[in-house]
């Protein structure tokens, strides 16, 4: 064997010379892209969904007897605004056996707590079988 072809010299020859790596600039900056652009999308979407007008929170629910049932809730928003509340009665696999649509007028300073902005309300609901609990689906403003 000759020591002009070392074998360095002949996988050369025969598949090629190896290429050049690519520097990886460009996929670090479609990275660093992607994320910027994600990021602002939460962010966008974040400032825009702001707190809700109305909301409510469940306080309790009872029995009133054969095909009735009570659900107490309360309710915060503006006080110069009317909102309305779907209360919902569900059975014992989940099933909505009692719905009905409350409406919230507007009240005084002197009501409730938060300086009127959080009120009490009870809302009867006729249900069509046994229940085992119920609450508010959804609260909304109504349009004046």
């Amino acid at each position: 064997m000759s020591s002009a072809y070392t074998p360095t010299l002949r996988v050369a020859n025969r598949y090629g010379t190896p290429k050049p790596k690519k520097p990886l600039g460009r996929l670090r900056l479609l990275v660093i892209a992607v994320i910027l652009a994600s990021v602002a999308a939460v962010a966008a979407v974040a400032l825009t969904t702001g707190n809700p007008e109305v909301s409510s929170k469940d306080v309790g629910f009872s029995l009133a007897g054969d095909g009735s049932a009570s659900v107490d809730f309360e309710v915060t928003k503006e006080r110069s605004a009317t909102a309305q509340c779907a209360v919902q009665v569900l059975s014992e696999n989940y099933a909505v056996v009692g719905w009905k649509v409350v409406t919230i007028g507007p009240n005084g300073a002197e009501e409730g707590a938060n300086g009127g902005d959080t009120t009490a309300h009870r809302a009867d609901v006729r249900t069509d079988s046994p229940a085992v609990t119920g609450g508010v689906n959804a609260c909304w403003l109504v349009e004046d």
